[in-house]
């Protein structure tokens, strides 16, 4: 699955229409709906607030409106670009301002899509990846050369604390966990172990 990369908005022209799409990252249907919501008490004035939205981890909750607009051509196409992308945790709206000249049924699911996936262009998007966070308690004389080898294989290293050991919290894609953990046992000749703590999901660059 993808997430958007930042929270934002687009705006293009078609037929002396204007289609602005705000795009937001949202964890849950109450947070999807309060974001709709406050778009549409923005642009109050505008014919038409239509949205989509997905939500969890494999997008299983999703919804989308026409606002207006006739059935099956806002609200769907909006929430298929988001399907497509393989999007998640993700709120649409896209708010058209008439233009005077109609654009027929094909005309406005091509608009609405449209709208959609150049926002999601300009702004981006992260892929989610499952990873295994992992502490290593780490003789301080060692601490440095370990932390140093973690960055420089490029692992992520989340936090660091010290206490009677540097205890460094890692984490690794889940798939990886095992070559990690030998690349470990080689760089500290067996002396450190990775203590699995959770499983947390990371968006890293697409």
């Amino acid at each position: 699955m993808r997430v958007i990369a930042r929270d934002g908005v687009h705006e293009i022209e078609i037929q002396r229409s204007r289609f602005r799409c705000a795009l937001a990252r949202v964890s849950d249907d109450e947070q999807a709906a309060a974001f709709i919501a406050g778009v549409r008490r923005e642009h109050w004035d505008a014919t038409h607030n239509c949205s989509a939205f997905r939500v969890g981890p494999d997008g299983g909750s999703q919804r989308s409106t026409d606002d207006g607009e006739p059935g099956g051509t806002a609200g769907v196409p909006m929430l298929e670009v988001l399907l497509r992308r393989e999007l998640t945790d993700v709120a649409a709206v896209v708010t058209r301002w008439f233009g005077g000249i109609k654009l027929g049924a094909g005309g406005l699911v091509r608009a609405y899509g449209r709208s959609v996936s150049e926002a999601v262009d300009a702004l981006g998007t992260l892929r989610r990846v499952r990873h295994t966070e992992l502490l290593l308690a780490v003789e301080h004389a060692e601490a440095g050369r370990v932390q140093n080898a973690l960055l420089t294989a490029s692992h992520r290293v989340v936090d660091v604390e010290y206490g009677a050991d540097a205890v460094l919290t890692v984490q690794v894609p889940s798939d990886e966990v095992a070559p990690f953990q030998a690349w470990l046992a080689e760089l500290t000749a067996g002396t450190v172990e990775a203590l699995r703590v959770r499983e947390v999901d990371v968006d890293v660059p697409d």
